[in-house]
């Protein structure tokens, strides 16, 4: 079994209950359980800042999965919530991005491990740090030590 992490994040509808739901749903997935969600968090946008704010978590997944059929399998979910990819940094209905896989340092067409801006926004850092303190970002060292680099980001616990 590997562990995985995945960020979660909405701002359409109702981000709270599709992050809520997105929980539920990646319990579901084949060869994978659901150990254990952050609380959900209130962010500003970043890039594009006309639209809703933002809510996000973390989740932390054992599975057998290989990185990109796990990669799919997140795409899935993503569609099933009708997420559009219209735009960058846009709106959305639900995003799903998977972080960290174990200590794994991948770098294909599809998917970089670990995620290449994962050290630099508190919406997924806190999050993280919620479910993992000690956590070792491959290749970047503690995440505790990149927490004081995003404090001033305006994230705020629901």
């Amino acid at each position: 079994m590997s562990l995985a992490y995945i960020a979660l994040g909405a701002n359409l509808g109702d981000p709270a209950a599709t992050v809520n739901a997105a929980f539920a749903a990646l319990d579901r997935l084949p060869h994978s359980r659901l150990l254990a969600k952050s609380a959900l968090y209130r962010t500003a946008p970043v890039g594009i800042a006309d639209q809703p704010e933002f809510v996000n978590a973390a989740a932390r997944l054992e599975t057998t999965l290989a990185p990109e059929a796990l990669l799919d399998a997140l795409l899935d979910i993503e569609q099933v919530f009708g997420r559009v990819r219209a735009e960058r940094n846009g709106p959305r209905t639900l995003d799903l991005d998977l972080l960290l896989y174990d200590e794994l340092r991948l770098a294909t067409p599809r998917l970089i491990l670990p995620h290449p801006r994962l050290h630099l926004r508190a919406f997924v850092l806190q999050p993280l740090a919620e479910l993992a303190p000690d956590l070792a970002l491959p290749g970047r060292g503690r995440l505790a030590a990149w927490l004081p680099a995003v404090a001033n980001q305006g994230i705020r616990k629901i």
